[in-house]
């Protein structure tokens, strides 16, 4: 189970609802519909997020797949 520490209420108000979302474009869609401030924080808990999966990873391999379907993304 992924934990993120130190999230503050808003912050863990996203985390939830990207968390039960189906895929990267629900999540981007989702993220770019916000505004401001509230677009920021979207955006820095799906980075805490992706870091907290790599630092799951134990199988390189994995990792690097992961990494890649990411920047392949961007």
């Amino acid at each position: 189970m992924i934990k993120i520490e130190g999230l503050n209420k808003t912050q863990r108000a996203i985390a939830d609802i990207m968390w039960g979302m189906n895929g990267k474009e629900e999540v981007m869609s989702f993220i770019h519909s916000l505004r401001g401030p509230t677009r920021k924080e979207a955006e820095t808990v799906l980075e805490l997020m992706l870091w907290a999966i790599w630092d799951e990873c134990e199988d390189t391999q994995e990792a690097q797949r992961v990494i890649q379907s990411i920047v392949d993304g961007l």
